[in-house]
């Protein structure tokens, strides 16, 4: 992994929220062995008590990553909230529930969006560097097929959304820099074990995390503001 890591600038910072998740902790232990970056630093709710849901949390973040003095890099958001507790995907518009669509927005689109108020400003004007949030497929609309889902699937829209608009704004004082969200593909975390499909085996987290870190290393700012899945490939919205 080390060699497919070589389109960042040397000496820079590289950044995972969500690192005690699955795709998280992999991602972050494929960082830490390239050695392509000064440093690399994991956050997590469950670690540092970094809550996405409360923006001051997030000042608190940013102001941990610039006192490393290191140029800002590579920042991954690897979060997000598909089922707990009495929160599940809906089957039907029957099971729409105010509090439970707007626990997902605050967790998949408008916490990302807080993270990249208060990251992208330190993103270096000057060579290549990435913000990536993790999204889904299921949040694109035109591949939307099956329905249910509904506010997963809205709040991954939403998300994609809000990354696009930042990607716009991001190019204009950082040409170099790139804004995407990815499709991480049904990957063997705790998120989708209820919803595997025997036909199609999950992937590993790490293989999953070796197949994003690939896509970002070979992504050029003509991707800004793009979903891409873990092979590159740009899906509709």
């Amino acid at each position: 992994m080390a060699d497919s890591l070589s389109s960042y600038p040397q000496g820079g910072l590289a950044v995972v929220f969500g690192a005690s998740g699955g795709i998280g902790a992999a991602l972050l232990a494929e960082l830490t062995d390239a050695g392509n970056f000064g440093a690399v630093m994991g956050l997590s709710r469950r670690i540092d008590g970094i809550d996405l849901t409360d923006e001051a949390s997030i000042v608190t973040a940013a102001n941990r990553i610039s006192q490393t003095g290191l140029p800002l890099r590579l920042v991954i958001v690897a979060t997000g909230l598909l089922h707990e507790g009495a929160l599940q995907p809906e089957k039907t518009w029957r099971q729409l529930d105010p509090q439970a669509l707007a626990t997902s927005f605050a967790v998949n689109a408008i916490g990302p969006a807080l993270l990249a108020k208060h990251l992208l400003p330190l993103l270096p004007r000057q060579g290549k560097s990435v913000f990536a949030a993790l999204s889904a497929k299921v949040g694109s609309i035109g591949d939307n097929r099956l329905g249910g889902w509904y506010g997963y699937r809205a709040a991954k829209a939403a998300l994609n959304q809000l990354m696009h608009t930042a990607a716009i704004e991001l190019a204009r004082t950082r040409p170099e820099a790139i804004c995407v969200t990815l499709h991480p593909g049904t990957v063997a975390t705790p998120l989708s074990a209820p919803f595997g499909n025997p036909n199609h085996p999950p992937l590993a987290p790490l293989a999953a995390a070796q197949r994003l870190l690939t896509v970002l290393d070979q992504a050029t700012s003509a991707d800004t503001g793009l979903l891409l899945d873990h092979s590159g490939v740009p899906l509709p919205w």
